[in-house]
């Protein structure tokens, strides 16, 4: 069975990415580029980008969410000051952490600030229950400012 779906690539790839994956593998460790299934390959590729960068800017709205309501989330402030903290230092770590395998995407994450700000104002604001215009309309900070892992507002 599984020498049958190898032979249909694009149905390998639909019915066992794993299986895809694992096959795709070996023939490019045996450099077998004719039978590869380009299409899906290509795709693949491209999409290790895309999630990357989705994922920087997941982390970016998060760590903007914690920066807003620890500056201005005052009624909880005392009480949850340290696990916001925690919070913003796990979402830096990380952030820097796939800024440091991939030093280009800063470059997406600028681009992404005014709408990941937005993105974090909003959650912000639910999860504080505070109005949204309790927290400014332009970003508190540039992006290396929130990056900065010694800055708090």
């Amino acid at each position: 069975m599984v020498a049958q779906l190898i032979k249909n690539q694009t149905n390998l790839y639909d019915t066992d990415y794993n299986l895809w994956v694992l096959d795709t593998v070996k023939k490019l460790e045996n450099r077998d580029l004719d039978t590869l299934d380009w299409d899906n390959l290509i795709e693949e590729v491209l999409d290790l980008s895309k999630r990357d960068k989705r994922k920087l800017e997941s982390l970016l709205i998060k760590l903007i969410e914690h920066l807003l309501i620890l500056g201005y989330w005052q009624s909880e402030k005392e009480r949850n000051r340290g696990h916001w903290q925690k919070e913003i230092i796990n979402f830096r770590k990380q952030i820097k952490r796939l800024l440091e395998d991939s030093p280009s995407l800063k470059n997406h994450l600028k681009t992404r600030l005014d709408r990941c700000y937005q993105d974090g104002r909003e959650i912000a604001s639910q999860h504080s229950l505070l109005s949204l215009n309790t927290f400014p309309e332009e970003p508190i900070a540039p992006l290396e400012q929130i990056l900065d892992e010694n800055w708090l507002p």
